[in-house]
């Protein structure tokens, strides 16, 4: 296998200088199930999901962050009207994540749950 290593990608229209695929690109994402026994569907960089509570979860990295300062999206497939995916707790190891029913101030287990980082890697 061959590794190719890159500053710059381009188009060949990009005229104004800017780079976009290496600072642009998710560092890590995740498919879960967070029902029954939790299951990563599909993943990059994602090594485990620990089911640490009723809706608490953590995306546990392959490789980790450099800090714990990175950017995470957040979303799953109860986020309707006083619901809401959260960002909890977060390590350069790990993404923590809350799924929240907001019209009872519970947390809930979510069929779907997704997650995505940005930042840089270790």
């Amino acid at each position: 296998m061959s590794t190719l290593n890159v500053s710059n990608i381009s188009d060949g229209t990009d005229t104004v200088g800017t780079s976009y695929v290496l600072n642009g690109s998710a560092k890590s994402w995740v498919n879960f199930q967070g029902t029954s026994t939790v299951t990563i569907r599909e993943s990059l960089n994602i090594s485990s999901i620990t089911d640490v509570a009723n809706g608490i979860y953590q995306a546990n990295f392959s490789s980790g962050m450099t800090s714990a300062n990175y950017a995470a999206l957040l979303g799953s497939n109860s986020m309707v009207y006083d619901q809401g995916t959260l960002q909890d707790t977060t390590t350069s190891t790990y993404v923590g994540i809350k799924v929240q029913d907001g019209s009872v101030s519970s947390f809930i287990d979510a069929a779907i749950v997704t997650a995505g980082t940005y930042g840089d890697l270790a």
